[in-house]
């Protein structure tokens, strides 16, 4: 009778795990004018303890542990002290209904169950008409080692000398892609460079992904020494003509900073400021209020007072850089483009700035895009929770006005 009470026992402890809530679950948090998607994924580990991560997309935040409080089949509370965040739901017709609170600020929040796929049709799928090769560099002093992929143009053949893109991406950490709310825009653009003549070499941002190095204190200008490296690589290799840099948001400040310094024969900046760090970041802060129906407008000095509380390192640095004397001592050709409904990097702002600094140049081509965002994708707000809802990754237009200027400057050498 002992041992089949212990069978009986382990029987109902197997079916009360079986019935707790399991899977991917999706939820959509109201914040005000702006909506963020939010993903639960419920699972056990290899010990068969329950366990949870979860995503917040919209901020390219992924795999967050999270403390499970309490799970059942029909209820679940779970909690993230390093944000303060906490959230406790009941299973109700197939929707988790519950409430998440952070900070002391709480709101309602329910889930589904499953994950909708977003639909992401410019991302290239294998097999390519391309070559591809895994790099690897080094910033010596700072003892990080990059990690990329050299992109081939389609029908290269040794001893060719295609121009070479750099890829630089902007603020965050960045995988090589530039991958963020599964669009994959750095990806898109050298799979369209290589379709038209044009090799590129992207990678993983310093500390991660494949790459290594420390990041906890770096700045604009310690990334722009790992971007050195890469144009030092590149020019070893002894494979290509022309290099040039393409740089998005902080990219194209470090673009810039080694245009300044002769490291490259030409320059792509994408959404890049023109005006002093402080402006340009007080000048988003005021636009995205604006559209967000916020009447308040700062000042520099009241943006400055609250950095200076944060006391972050690539911060305190970007608000005092001024990119002008960068700019103007770029004597290369330089293509340098935003869109109109960018509210990170302000095209009225920065744009004119960049084309009044730049030396006088006959193949610099400066282009203001009518209802395109920070991300150049067509969109109706220019708000950053637009990203995500676009299937677009990058508006054609600019593929197509990137790779014809950078043929125009730099023809195929033998």
């Amino acid at each position: 009778m002992k041992r089949l009470a212990l069978a009986i026992m382990m029987l109902t402890t197997q079916i009360c795990q079986a019935q707790k809530i399991q899977g991917s679950w999706s939820g959509v948090l109201n914040v005000g004018p702006q909506k963020l998607n939010i993903i639960l994924h419920i699972s056990h580990d290899d010990n068969g303890n329950d366990v949870c991560t979860m995503d917040s997309p919209d901020q390219g935040a992924k795999g967050i542990p999270a403390i499970i409080n309490h799970l059942s089949a029909d209820s679940v509370s779970i909690s993230i002290p390093q944000i303060s965040m906490k959230y406790e739901g009941k299973l109700d017709d197939n929707i988790i209904k519950g409430q998440f609170s952070q900070g002391g600020v709480k709101l309602p929040l329910e889930f589904k169950a499953g994950i909708e796929e977003k639909k992401r049709p410019q991302t290239p799928l294998a097999p390519y008409p391309y070559e591809t090769e895994e790099a690897c560099f080094t910033n010596t002093a700072a003892e990080a080692v990059l990690a990329g992929t050299v992109t081939y143009p389609v029908g290269y053949k040794e001893g060719q000398r295609p121009p070479v893109v750099l890829l630089i991406s902007g603020s965050g950490q960045q995988n090589r892609d530039e991958e963020i709310f599964e669009h994959k825009p750095f990806l898109v653009i050298a799979d369209y460079l290589a379709r038209h003549g044009i090799a590129t070499l992207r990678y993983d941002d310093r500390g991660t992904a494949q790459s290594t190095g420390d990041r906890s204190q770096a700045t604009t200008k310690d990334y722009a020494d790992d971007a050195a490296a890469g144009i030092e690589w590149l020019k070893n290799k002894n494979t290509f003509g022309k290099i040039g840099i393409l740089g998005h948001s902080e990219g194209s400040s470090i673009a810039f900073m080694l245009g300044a310094q002769g490291k490259a024969d030409f320059v792509i900046s994408l959404a890049g400021i023109g005006v002093k760090g402080d402006s340009a970041l007080t000048a988003q802060v005021n636009r995205i209020n604006e559209l967000s129906g916020n009447a308040v407008n700062i000042t520099i000095e009241q943006y400055r007072e609250n950095i200076a509380r944060l006391n972050n390192s690539w911060l305190n640095f970007f608000i005092d850089y001024d990119p002008t004397s960068d700019i103007r001592s770029t004597s290369c050709p330089v293509m340098a483009i935003n869109g109109t409904k960018d509210v990170q990097v302000i095209a009225a702002i920065n744009l004119p700035s960049i084309q009044a600094t730049l030396p006088n140049n006959g193949k610099n081509l400066i282009k203001e895009y009518p209802s395109l965002n920070h991300m150049f994708q067509s969109c109706t707000t220019g708000m950053v929770d637009e990203y995500s809802t676009i299937e677009e990754t990058i508006n054609p237009n600019v593929l197509k006005d990137i790779a014809e200027w950078i043929g125009e400057i730099t023809p195929i050498q033998n």
